[in-house]
């Protein structure tokens, strides 16, 4: 009973770790805006939720496969076999493997924000002739990203605009740089696109021309 709460534990703070990059790519695939920035105030805690996972992950495999002294067996029994299939054996849930599986399904949530950017969809691009008297640069400063996901789903919304030539954001700097068509797409279009389709606020938007 023990082994399945370290288990289960585990799963879970290593998805609190990661709900912060998880739901900026849900608010692009589903549409979702608004909840981009739900779990954002999670992302300073996310050091301390993947210790925490190493932790109770690392416990439970200890308590796995440390050799068990025959007292213990004999003491155990009958609290096995409450928890055991056919023949004596553990369920699968009781189970080493279903232990491993756990843990790589906790590294792949850990590891999300570096394998993130392949789940977003490809951006619409258009092949089209800009006069470079067209062309405008602006920054744009955003509040609420908190990690790379954050960042590709806000390039994402602008490089859907028609007109956006490129896109770049940080979430370390909370700014995104952009150079677009000033005949295409305005200002107010790449507020709204950001907004509306990532849900993060946008508090400043600056031209950047030199």
């Amino acid at each position: 009973m023990k082994d399945k709460l370290l288990s289960g534990g585990g799963i879970v703070t290593a998805l609190l770790a990661s709900l912060c990059c998880i739901t900026p790519v849900l608010a692009v695939l589903g549409g979702l805006g608004g909840i981009a920035t739900t779990f954002s105030f999670l992302e300073p805690l996310r050091p301390y939720l993947i210790g925490l996972t190493v932790i109770v992950l690392g416990y439970a495999f200890y308590k796995a496969y440390k050799p068990k002294k025959a007292n213990d067996i004999s003491c155990n029994c009958e609290i096995d076999d409450l928890f055991a299939g056919k023949a004596g054996k553990p369920k699968f849930i009781n189970s080493k493997k279903f232990l491993w599986i756990i843990t790589a399904v906790s590294a792949l949530l850990i590891t999300f924000p570096y394998y993130s950017k392949a789940l977003f969809p490809s951006a619409k691009t258009n092949v089209v002739i800009v006069k470079a008297n067209n062309i405008e640069k602006a920054k744009l400063d955003i509040e609420g990203m908190s990690c790379t996901a954050c960042e590709e789903s806000v390039d994402y919304a602008l490089k859907s605009e028609n007109g956006v030539v490129s896109a770049t954001s940080s979430y370390k700097t909370g700014t995104a740089y952009v150079e677009y068509d000033k005949t295409k797409v305005t200002e107010e279009q790449l507020k709204k696109a950001v907004e509306d389709k990532v849900g993060y606020k946008v508090k400043k938007i600056e031209k950047t021309n030199n």
